[in-house]
């Protein structure tokens, strides 16, 4: 897909937000995934406030953004249980 202007430009910062997010997970960095997140989510309210996005990409980040609450909701060091259980 060819994307041009202001829209590739926020598309493609989204998408190195989104990369990040998932290699922290991968990886069990918590906190540095959930601040990705936070950073995503601000990121993204302010490309749909400025109307930086098409429609479908506005749809795209959303849905993204709603999947990536959910599973990291709990992704976190104090929901970590302190020992080891087999």
């Amino acid at each position: 897909m060819f994307l041009f202007g202001k829209k590739a430009n926020a598309a493609k910062q989204l998408d190195e937000k989104l990369e990040r997010i998932q290699n922290n997970f991968e990886n069990n960095y918590k906190d540095a995934a959930q601040l990705n997140l936070k950073e995503f989510a601000a990121l993204l309210g302010t490309f749909l406030e400025e109307g930086k996005l098409s429609e479908k990409q506005k749809e795209y980040y959303e849905r993204q953004l709603s999947e990536l609450e959910e599973r990291l909701r709990n992704f976190t060091h104090k929901d970590q249980k302190p020992t080891w259980v087999p």
